[in-house]
């Protein structure tokens, strides 16, 4: 909202004492009590005409937004509540003073979060869309427990969670979200992350590819310059390692524990010892790493492998994983701590390489169909991240074929079908898909706005575009009248035209004063509007399809018309 007024500061000096002066106008009127402060209409807001707020209905409401009561960024306000219900003898009720007393520390956040303006402003609604994509998935059967070691094989194939945090931080969870597994290959584009982050773009890939290698991840294979494909195979990752090793163990954990909030991160030993007495394979990597000189000078093999298998056995929970997606999600920026943990460089290249090499030998089906840069785990998590909207991490044991997790792959493919979450889905005219970014209302508002506007203008080309994406033609305003009544009273007969022979609209709708377009037309003397009205009424034959397939009927009506 001060962009506007910054640019006029910038051009004008004379622009600062009037922003000043209107500055210090709106503060004092708060100060006397003149206008209410932010405090003031948050409480009016929750409070609904009652002189007092119910503690569990702020927490409600609260949580109802998607923030959760042990958000960071709402410590102060949560301990002030607290520390009020324990010292007041009214403790279940907060009167105007005491409300304005616990959210002054938060108001900003608190207030945006009350008038939706988070990046999905329905959370509730969005929630309720992930809940069914949840059981949606949760009946899908097969798949086989990866078992080559026994931490692995332990699961039950029956475990299936789901979490998603945005980048406001709100938050959701369903399902078996607080069971610690092991991030496995998930680790890869974080360790990859981390090396950009400290290093540079220019320097780590001296060492790795760019590119999908169209082989198995565990390949004893380079490309022509004799090194790894990509940081998502095993090669790439384990060079990777070698990049980083410069850091402690115990940094790495502290710069995951960063990336999740400081929410579970910890440490499987046993996966870990297991994972090195089995990783027969991945030494063999090693070693032909070593003879093609793939790591930087001096780099003890060994040692970097036991690195590598300690950062496969992080443990996370799904809660926490998706923290660590939403802040790849957000440009690096944690959302609920709102602390800088990577550079924008090493976030773009991470989720580039994602969305190209992150699926094993699915990742141009999963890139084709879901569109969306992911990371998939032996231990059956898949982290998945919608840029600059939310991140999510699907956790369920069984694996399909491919290595990756069967239900995940299943929610994932669902997700993008419902929402327009899609890379390359069109934002303004893919008209069937859910857009939980918008709320609804306003959108259609806008909608009967834009319709009702193009018909008053004559536009007979927005109209064409209206129709083609799928728009009803038919909607009406508050006082119940369509497209065809604005056309008809102002007397466009090309706009009439088209919509009754193109979109085939009803020519007898009628408005809230019970005036059809033909009343209209009649009203307002444009009797070749009333002629083309008349005659077309007489071949006019009313639909009798069921409401319930409303939506389709009137896509497909206009596109008939139009064809």
């Amino acid at each position: 909202g001060w962009k506007g007024p910054l640019k006029v500061i910038q051009s004008s000096p004379a622009a600062v004492i009037i922003y000043a002066c209107i500055y210090l106008f709106f503060f004092s009127k708060v100060k006397q009590g003149l206008l209410p402060s932010l405090e003031d209409l948050l409480f009016y807001t929750i409070a609904e005409g009652q002189e007092k707020i119910p503690v569990h209905k702020f927490i409600t409401a609260l949580k109802s937004t998607g923030l959760r009561t042990s958000d960071p960024r709402l410590k102060e306000c949560m301990d002030m509540l607290r520390l009020t219900l324990q010292t007041t003898s009214d403790g279940v009720m907060l009167d105007k003073d005491l409300f304005k007393k616990c959210v002054q520390s938060n108001i900003v956040l608190l207030t945006q979060a009350f008038r939706r303006k988070f990046v999905i402003p329905d959370f509730m609604s969005f929630t309720s869309h992930i809940d069914e994509l949840y059981e949606s998935a949760k009946k899908q059967s097969g798949g086989k427990v990866a078992d080559y070691i026994p931490q692995l094989a332990k699961f039950s194939p029956d475990l299936w969670g789901v979490s998603l945090c945005t980048v406001d931080g709100q938050r959701h969870s369903v399902g078996d979200t607080k069971v610690p597994f092991c991030l496995q290959s998930c680790v890869k584009p974080l360790k990859y992350a981390i090396a950009v982050n400290d290093l540079g773009t220019e320097y780590v890939h001296r060492y790795v590819g760019k590119e999908p290698s169209g082989l198995r991840f565990n390949k004893l294979f380079l490309n022509e310059d004799d090194r790894p494909h990509n940081p998502m195979v095993n090669a790439g990752a384990i060079v990777i390692t070698s990049l980083i090793k410069v850091k402690s163990s115990f940094l790495v954990m502290q710069f995951m524990n960063k990336m999740a909030g400081n929410e579970y991160v910890g440490f499987s030993n046993a996966t870990f010892q297991s994972e090195r007495e089995s990783g027969d394979r991945n030494f063999a990597i090693g070693y032909y790493l070593k003879e093609k000189k793939c790591f930087p000078e001096g780099t003890d093999m060994v040692a970097i492998l036991d690195f590598y298998f300690q950062l496969c056995s992080i443990e996370v929970t799904c809660e926490s994983a998706s923290v660590m997606a939403a802040t790849l999600a957000n440009g690096g920026f944690c959302p609920i701590t709102g602390e800088r943990v990577l550079s924008p460089e090493a976030v773009r290249n991470t989720l580039s390489l994602m969305h190209s090499c992150g699926m094993y030998d699915f990742s141009g089906q999963f890139a084709f169909h879901v569109g969306l840069p992911a990371k998939s785990g032996v231990a059956g998590g898949i982290l998945l991240v919608v840029p600059n909207v939310m991140g999510l991490m699907c956790w369920s044991p069984p694996l399909d074929k491919m290595g990756n997790s069967v239900k995940g792959i299943h929610f994932c493919h669902d997700l993008v079908s419902l929402c327009n979450f899609h890379n390359y889905d069109n934002l303004r005219h893919f008209a069937k898909k859910l857009d939980p970014r918008r709320e609804g209302g306003d959108q259609r508002v806008k909608s009967v706005i834009n319709l009702l506007f193009a018909a008053y203008t004559g536009d007979v080309s927005a109209l064409r575009r209206f129709a083609l994406s799928g728009m009803d033609m038919e909607q009406r305003d508050y006082d119940s009248r369509t497209a065809l009544h604005v056309a008809a009273a102002e007397g466009h007969v090309d706009v009439v035209k088209f919509l009754l022979e193109a979109c085939k609209v009803n020519p007898f709708p009628k408005d809230r004063w019970n005036n059809t377009p033909m009343d209209e037309a009649l009203h307002f003397g444009h009797h070749d509007v009333f002629k083309i009205l008349q005659e077309y009424q007489v071949q006019y034959t009313p639909s009798e399809d069921s409401n319930d397939g409303k939506e389709n009927r009137t896509v497909h009506k206009n596109l008939d018309g139009l064809l």
